[in-house]
C-alpha cells in the first residue's frame, strides 16, 4: 500500500463513527464521581485542588471503561495512585529545574510506553497518567500544596471505585457478554455447517471467553455458577459439530443421513442460542420445544451410523450439560480450586516486570513505541516551550495519547484527536461566550461533558475527543482561566502534537509486514504440534493425557489469532514485504486453518483407554512434530518446506480404509503439501 493510500484509509477510520450499545447507567454512575470529587473540592479547597481532583476522578473512571477482565475498583484505585504518584514527584522535580522535569518526561514517557508489554490495559493507564501529568504539575505552587494535590487526586480514584462497590451496574456483566458471545458464535457455526460442511469457524470469542474465566481469589469464590461450567463445554461442543458435518468422517454428502444430521445442527443452533441469551441477561433457559424434540428423536439413532451417530449423541449430552449448567445458580458459587485463576495485582508486578524485560531489545514493537513515545513527547514539550502560546504541555499530551505500538492507530488516532479537538473547542468556546459560566456552572459544563465521554466513548476515538476537548476547556475555566487564553494555543498545540507523533512512527517504525513470516512460521509450528499430540493419543490410548492436546490447542488459537492480527495491520502499513504476497499469506491461512481443523475432528474422534493403539500413529506424529518444527525455520528464512518424512510415515501406517484415524492422517497430510503450494505462489 502506498503512503498515500495509507494516510487515506488513517483518515477514513479515524472518522469512523461505530454503533454499540450504550451504557448510560455506567457513564451515569462515573460522571456522579466526577460530580462528587469537583463540587466537593471547589467547596472545601478552590478551583485548583477542584481540577486536579477532578483529573485524577476523570482519569480513574475512564481506566474502568478499558477491556479488562479485573474488577473495576482496582482498575480506578491503581489509576488514582500512579497518577498521585506522577504528579507529586513530577512536580518535585520540576517546580525548580526545567531540564531535570525534561527528563523525568523522557524517563516517564519510555516507562509508559514499556507498559504495553504488560497488555493494552496497562498501556493505555500508563499513557493517559503520563498525559494528565503534564497539566497536574502546573497547577500547585509549593511542595505542601503538591502533596494535597496528588492526594485529591488519589481520593478521586478511591471515590469511583467506591461508587463502583456501592452501586454495581450489571455485576459479571462483561464476562456474561463474553461467555454468551462464546455461545452465540457456537450457534452461528452450527448453522453455517448446516450448508457449508467444511465452514471455518474464528476462535476469538472462545479465547475471549477464556480470559474473562480467569478470575482471581476473592472472584472465584462470589463468581455465579452459571459462569463456570459453559466455556468449558462450548469448547467441546465445537469439533462435534465440525466431524457431525464434515464429509469424510461425518455423514454423506447427500441422502437421508444429511438431512437428518442439518436437523440436529439447526437444533443445536437454537439451544446454543438460547443458553446464550439466559446467561447474558441472568434469566431462565427458555427452550425451543422444536429443536428439544430433535435432539431427543429417536429416529436420529436409526438414520446415523458409526461416527455420525456418537457425534450426534455426544451433542445431544453436551446440550444437556450447556442447558443445566446456564440456569440461574440460586446463589450457589463456582469452588475457587475448579477456576483459572488470575494473580491479584499486586502478584502481577514482578510477572508484567518479567515480560517489560522480555521487551528491551531493539527489534521489540514495544520497545520500538517506548523510545518513539519518549523521544516525541519530550520533543513536544521542548517545542512548546519555545513557541509563543503557553500551555506549553498540549503538544506533548497529545502525542502521548495518540501513540500507540501500530501505524494504524497511531496515524488515526492522531487525525481523530484534531479533529476532535477542533469541534469540541469550537463547541466549549460558543457556550462560554454565550453563558459566561461561573466557577460553579463551568463545573457543571465539566461534569456533563466528562459525562457524555464516557457514554460515547466507545463509539469512536473522534467522538470522544469532542467532549474531552469540551470538559478540559470548562475545567480550566473554573480557575477563571478565559477561554481565549486556551482554545487557540489548544488547537495548534494538539496539531503539533499530533504531527510530531506521525512523524515519529515514519522515522522509527515497527512495521508488521516484514514479520508476516515469522507469524506465519509460529502458527504452522503450533498446528503441528496440535496434530501430533493429538495422533499420540491414538498411539498410546492408555497412557494418554488429555491435558497435552489442550494445552497445544491454546497454542494453535494464540498462534492463530496473531497471525490474523498482524496481517490485518500489515494491510494498512504504506510498506510492500516481497518474501510474502497476499495471494500466498491468503492461500497459506487456509492451509493452516484446515490442517486445525482436521486435527481437531480427529481430536473428536479420540479412542478411548481400553481401545488398541493405531499402527503407526506414534511414528506420524514424531515426524510430524520434527517436519512441522524444521518447515517453522524454513519459512522464516523464505523457503518452502518439503514434507517426504511425514509422507513416508504415513505410507508406514498400516490399515488403510476409511476409519477416522486414517483419513484425518491423510487430510493432515494434504493439508501441509497445500501449505507449501501455498507458499510458491
Amino acid at each position: 500500500m502506498s503512503w498515500v493510500r495509507a494516510l487515506k484509509e488513517t483518515v477514513r477510520s479515524a472518522m469512523t463513527v461505530e454503533r454499540t450499545r450504550l451504557e448510560p447507567l455506567v457513564a451515569l454512575r462515573a460522571a456522579t464521581g466526577l460530580a462528587i470529587v469537583v463540587f466537593a473540592g471547589l467547596a472545601l479547597f478552590g478551583p485548583g485542588s477542584a481540577a486536579s481532583s477532578a483529573f485524577g476522578a476523570f482519569q480513574a473512571a475512564i481506566a474502568t471503561f478499558q477491556r479488562s477482565w479485573r474488577p473495576r475498583p482496582v482498575l480506578a484505585l491503581a489509576s488514582g495512585a500512579t497518577l498521585a504518584a506522577s504528579t507529586f514527584i513530577g512536580y518535585l522535580v520540576g517546580s525548580s529545574h526545567t531540564a531535570a522535569f525534561q527528563v523525568l518526561l523522557a524517563v516517564w514517557a519510555f516507562a509508559a510506553g514499556m507498559a504495553w508489554a504488560a497488555g493494552p490495559t496497562a498501556g493505555i493507564i500508563a499513557s493517559g497518567n503520563v498525559a494528565i501529568m503534564l497539566v497536574t504539575v502546573t497547577l500547585p505552587t509549593s511542595v505542601a500544596q503538591a502533596a494535597g494535590h496528588a492526594a485529591l487526586i488519589a481520593a478521586g480514584g478511591v471515590v469511583q471505585a467506591l461508587l463502583i462497590v456501592l452501586f454495581p451496574v450489571r455485576r459479571w456483566g462483561a464476562q456474561r457478554d463474553a461467555l454468551a458471545d462464546a455461545l452465540a458464535a457456537e450457534a452461528d457455526y452450527a448453522r453455517r455447517l448446516r450448508h457449508e460442511p467444511l465452514a471455518a469457524f474464528d476462535p476469538q470469542p472462545l479465547m475471549t471467553a477464556r480470559a474473562a474465566a480467569a478470575v482471581t481469589p476473592r472472584q472465584a469464590r462470589r463468581r455465579p455458577l452459571e459462569l463456570h461450567g459453559a466455556r468449558g463445554l462450548a469448547e467441546r461442543i465445537r469439533p462435534v459439530l465440525a466431524s457431525l458435518a464434515d464429509p469424510a468422517v461425518g455423514v454423506p454428502e447427500e441422502g437421508p443421513a444429511r438431512d437428518r444430521a442439518r436437523e440436529v445442527l439447526a437444533a443445536a443452533a437454537a439451544v446454543l442460542d438460547a443458553a446464550a441469551r439466559a446467561i447474558r441477561h441472568g434469566e431462565p433457559v427458555r427452550l425451543p420445544a422444536p429443536a428439544l424434540s430433535v435432539l431427543r428423536s429417536p429416529d436420529t439413532g436409526d438414520l446415523l451410523t458409526g461416527a455420525p451417530r456418537r457425534a450426534a449423541a455426544r451433542l445431544a449430552h453436551l446440550l444437556d450439560d450447556v442447558v443445566e449448567t446456564a440456569a440461574p445458580g440460586s446463589g450457589r458459587t463456582a469452588s475457587p480450586e475448579e477456576s483459572i485463576i488470575r494473580p491479584t495485582l499486586p502478584r502481577l508486578v514482578p510477572l508484567a516486570l518479567k515480560e517489560v524485560r522480555a521487551q528491551l531489545r531493539p527489534d521489540s514493537p514495544v520497545f520500538r513505541h517506548a523510545v518513539r513515545v519518549s523521544v516525541v513527547a519530550s520533543a513536544g514539550y521542548l517545542i512548546g516551550q519555545a513557541l509563543p502560546l503557553g500551555h506549553a504541555y498540549w503538544a506533548p499530551m497529545a502525542s502521548v495519547m495518540v501513540m500507540r505500538p501500530d501505524f494504524s492507530q497511531t496515524y488515526s488516532r492522531a487525525v481523530a484527536r484534531f479533529a476532535g479537538t477542533l469541534v469540541g473547542v469550537a463547541v466549549a468556546t460558543g457556550i462560554v461566550q454565550l453563558l459566561h459560566p461561573g466557577m460553579y456552572l463551568s463545573g457543571v459544563l465539566a461534569v456533563l461533558s466528562a459525562g457524555l465521554v464516557y457514554a460515547l466513548l466507545r463509539t469512536g476515538y473522534a467522538v470522544s475527543q469532542v467532549f474531552v476537548s469540551s470538559y478540559v476547556v470548562f475545567l480550566l475555566g473554573m480557575g477563571g482561566t478565559r477561554w481565549d487564553q486556551t482554545v487557540p494555543d489548544r488547537v495548534a498545540l494538539t496539531l503539533v502534537g499530533g504531527l510530531l507523533a506521525m512523524l515519529g512512527y515514519a522515522l522509527y517504525p515497527a512495521w508488521e509486514t516484514p514479520r508476516l513470516r515469522t507469524r506465519l512460521a509460529d502458527w504452522t509450528a503450533a498446528d503441528g504440534r496440535y496434530a501430533a499430540a493429538v495422533l499420540r493419543q491414538y498411539a498410546d490410548p492408555a497412557g494418554a493425557r488429555r491435558s497435552e492436546v489442550r494445552e497445544a490447542l491454546l497454542a494453535v488459537r494464540e498462534a492463530r489469532i496473531a497471525w490474523r492480527e498482524a496481517v490485518a495491520r500489515a494491510a494498512g502499513e504504506p510498506v510492500r514485504h516481497r518474501g510474502l504476497s497476499r495471494a500466498a499469506a491468503d492461500a497459506a491461512d487456509e492451509a493452516l486453518a484446515l490442517l486445525g481443523r482436521n486435527a481437531m475432528i480427529l481430536e473428536a474422534h479420540l479412542p478411548d483407554s481400553g481401545q488398541d493403539p493405531a499402527p503407526g500413529a506414534a511414528g506420524l506424529a514424531d515426524a510430524l512434530a520434527a517436519a512441522t518444527e524444521r518447515a517453522a525455520k524454513e519459512i522464516r528464512d523464505g523457503r518452502v518446506p518439503d514434507w517426504g518424512p511425514v509422507r513416508a510415515a504415513l505410507a508406514a501406517c498400516d490399515a488403510p480404509g476409511a476409519d477416522v484415524f486414517r483419513c484425518g492422517a491423510d487430510r493432515l497430510v494434504a493439508d501441509l503439501e497445500e501449505l507449501s503450494a501455498a507458499l510458491r505462489t
